[in-house]
This record gives C-alpha cells, structure tokens and sequence, in this order.
C-alpha cells in the first residue's frame, strides 16, 4: 500500500469514527486491532509523517471516546510508541499531534495517568529540542494531575537547563517553578546552586590568542556553561516569586556561588544572569549587602551596583579572579547570629545588634524586664 493510498484510508476511517453513530464503527474498528495497527504505523521507519500524524489523529479520537478507550490505548503499550513517535519524528506538525494525545491519555485516566507521566520524564534527554519543549509543557499539567514527584525528575529536568534553545529552558524553568511546591523542592534548589560552580577548569588565566585546542575545550565546555548561566536566572526568577525560597537559598551558600559565576569569564551570559540574581540578594537581605560589598571591595561593589547587567564588560581579570575565589559564607553568619530559625531576622543588617540581641535571646530579654 502506498503512503499516499494509506494516508486517505486513514482519513476516511477518522470520518466513520468521528460520525454521529461513531460508537458502532469505533467498536468494529477496535475489535478487528484498530489500535493496535494504529500504534505499529507509528514505530515504522519508512511510514510517511502525515501518515504517522492520521494515526495519532484517530488515536485521539478514541481516547477522547472515553476512559476504557485510554486504557485500551496503554494497556498496547501506546504510551511508549506515543512518546518515541514524539522524541524521533522530523516533524512538528506530527510531534505537536502526538503532545495533544499524551495530554488527552493523561486526563480522566487514573489507572495509567502515572505511566504517561513517566513517559513524559523519560523524553527530557530527547535530542529533539521540539520534542523537549513539548513534554515539559505536558509535564506542568500532568504534575498537577498525579500530584507526587517521581524521584528522576529533578536530575532531568536540571539536565534539560544545558539547551541552546531559549523556548525550551523558558518552558525548564516554568516547571522548575511549578516543582518547588511539591517534596522535590529542597533537591531541587540545592541542584540549581551546585550548578553555579561547575566541574570544569575555567580559561581566565589563558593568552587572549586562543590556540586549537582551547576553541575545543570552549565548545565541549558550552552545555555546562549554558546550565551554569541558566541557573542563575532559575535563581533569580524562583526567589523573585517566593522570598521564603530565596531565604532557604541562602543557607545554601547561593551567594558565594553566584559571585564565583560571575567570575566565569569563559561565559558572558553566565557572568551577567548571575550578577542580576546577586543584585536581587542585596537589595533584598542587607546582610547579604554587608558580605557581598565586604568580599568585592569598594571599587567593585560600586562598580556591581552601578550596572549589574554589564559588570561582565567593566571587571579586569584581578577583578573576576576575586569574584571566582570569593568566600563568603553568609550560612556561617546566619548560623552564629542565630538566624537559621526565623526568615525575618535575615533582612536585619550586621550593625542592628540590638535587634539581633532581641530576636536571637528573647529570655534574655524578658529576664532583664523582670
């Protein structure tokens, strides 16, 4: 049969079904392996993709005929041949059609509502960046519908930060966003902040003039500048919403871990979205104000306050070592001045001792009344 020839059979099959008496031919069809012939159409290689796309079209038929037809569907394994056909189609019309039907199987289908989100998980790593933009749009709805976190979440998604695909890390940090208010949310913002400081050696210290094999380390070490610059701006976006999460950040050293960002100099991009981040921290905790403009120095804090968007263009290299090596330790300074229990003392400066005293002893206090 030629694709053409299966192409309109499959179109006229999809008139029965979407008929007013759909209900007598979809039972026929289903009876003679309808789906199941549906499903093989998408795992053929030499299958045209309008083809494959009239096979998930009647695949959605079907499972919009009820909840027994999206168990049919998964009880075939449709859940898998869905999500390859989604990960290796060359197509965006087929894959946006099979999104549509993995949305559609993950609705009103409690008894296998997980295993599509499992399948939605597992097509993160895909080499399609379509691919992965579409399963992490389906992801935030289908998160919200089984409503506990598979534990490879976190790592694939933090994964997916090193695209070079700006629609695909925009739709990364809205799930990141969605995933904080559920268990997976401490691992989560620990995973951002350890992505800060990457494992690899930076080429501050390298002549200007690059050689051969330093234009190779720059390309291998692109994906993990990408995710280290992506997490900065994860950062600042999560504690933008939520000042209760950048407060648990903080005792997470995401100060120190920002500036030793922004002294990435193989990495504008990383340089710039963690030095509005930063920017966020100190206007927001002026005790991180004090650490942060005691560990720059005078000159550079001015410098970092006057334009944190460009500070990457203005710092020399003595300037960006300082930020790389920083230690601040804001964490050693909640910890001795007792603010690791209450998130209101964090935005008390150093010098309101008083107001530290009170918080940090109220017996104290209260014994000295008496």
């Amino acid at each position: 049969m030629t694709g053409s020839c299966l192409e309109k059979l499959l179109r006229a099959i999809g008139i029965f079904l979407s008929s007013v008496n759909s209900n007598r031919y979809l039972i026929e069809f289903l009876e003679v392996g309808g789906v199941l012939t549906l499903l093989e159409i998408l795992g053929l290689e030499k299958i045209k993709e309008e083809d494959k796309k009239e096979s998930i079209k009647l695949l959605q038929v079907i499972a919009n005929s009820g909840r027994k037809y999206k168990e049919l569907i998964c009880e075939n394994y449709g859940v898998r041949s869905i999500a390859e056909c989604l990960a290796k189609s060359k197509s965006e019309e087929t894959q946006e059609e099979a999104q549509v039907l993995l949305d559609s199987l993950v609705h009103g289908n409690p008894k296998y509502q997980n295993q599509v989100y499992k399948g939605l998980i597992a097509l993160l790593p895909s080499a399609s960046p379509k691919a992965q933009q579409l399963s992490l749009q389906t992801l935030r709805t289908a998160q919200s519908i089984v409503g506990t976190t598979h534990p490879s979440i976190v790592d694939c998604v933090l994964n997916v930060l090193c695209t070079m695909h700006l629609e695909v890390q925009y739709e990364a940090i809205e799930l990141i966003k969605d995933l904080v208010n559920y268990e997976v949310c401490t691992a989560l913002l620990q995973g951002l902040v350890h992505l800060l400081i990457p494992s690899v050696k930076t080429n501050k210290l390298q002549p200007k003039i690059l050689n051969d094999s330093t234009v190779l380390q720059h390309t291998a070490n692109l994906p993990v500048f990408l995710q280290q610059a992506a997490a900065a701006k994860a950062i600042g976006v999560l504690a933008r919403a939520n000042t209760s999460l950048a407060e648990e950040m903080l005792h997470l050293r995401v100060v120190h871990s920002l500036m030793a960002a922004m002294g990435n100099t193989d990495h504008s991009n990383s340089q710039r979205q963690a030095s509005l981040t930063l920017e966020y921290f100190v206007q927001l905790f002026p005790l991180v104000e004090e650490h942060v403009r005691r560990s720059m120095g005078q000159k550079l804090y001015e410098l970092f306050l006057n334009n944190p968007e460009d500070l990457y263009m203005k710092i020399d290299s003595i300037q960006a070592d300082i930020l790389a090596a920083n230690k601040v330790n804001v964490t050693k300074a909640l910890h001795f001045s007792g603010l690791s229990f209450s998130g209101r003392r964090l935005y008390l400066g150093l010098h309101d001792q008083e107001q530290l005293d009170h918080f940090t002893h109220p017996q104290a206090d209260i014994e000295k009344k008496e």
